[in-house]
């Protein structure tokens, strides 16, 4: 979801393949032999397969919106977000929504280790408006579709926190036109295409 959130917000045309990921085609593990997505492949075959990856490439090309402006202290403060999201947060993240994959009960324990992150989020919330100043940027796209996940995974808890602002900016988001465009259904793939432009 961020990868197209950054692709959307850059303007940038790509030739979109939805994959089945329990039967991925071959074309997609010639190019990215891991077999996870997003995967994109430029036109002079370099292969981008980290969301983050993708986004700051789009973002390089066009950056209407500034997401990625500001000055080094800024731009670190953003990695330095975005990494405790895709580190700690992501791990707790995992093992709450999908227990039984690792071999728990339930996800209750890595529900509340993630808590912790989501205060944060909150605290920036309540400062800023958004999470790296007064407006969306890469911070926010990149950490919505988790924190997303997250609030989906059981709504009456979440709904029951005392995160007002983290609520309100998700429900913003999830009500934005850019959440609407990426999340627009497309047809699988067959893998039987041309080579993505």
């Amino acid at each position: 979801m961020r990868a197209r959130l950054a692709l959307q917000a850059a303007g940038q045309a790509v030739e979109h393949r939805e994959i089945a990921l329990k039967s991925k085609p071959a074309e997609m593990l010639r190019a990215s032999p891991k077999g996870t997505v997003p995967v994109l492949v430029l036109r002079d075959g370099t292969v981008l397969e980290e969301s983050l990856d993708i986004m700051r490439w789009a973002l390089g090309r066009n950056d209407p919106q500034g997401w990625l402006s500001g000055d080094d202290a800024y731009r670190s403060e953003v990695s330095d977000l975005i990494a405790q999201n895709d580190g700690d947060f992501k791990f707790h993240l995992d093992r709450y929504k999908y227990p039984h994959r690792y071999g728990l009960a339930d996800g209750v324990l890595h529900r509340d280790l993630a808590r912790g992150f989501l205060d944060h989020l909150q605290a920036r919330l309540a400062q800023h408006g958004f999470l790296a100043g007064a407006h969306f940027g890469l911070a926010d796209a990149a950490i919505a579709p988790f924190v997303r996940q997250f609030a989906h995974t059981d709504t009456a808890w979440f709904a029951a926190q005392t995160w007002t602002h983290l609520t309100q900016w998700l429900q913003d988001f999830e009500a934005s036109p850019a959440f609407a465009q990426v999340m627009e259904k497309h047809p699988v793939w067959p893998g039987d295409a041309a080579s993505v432009a």
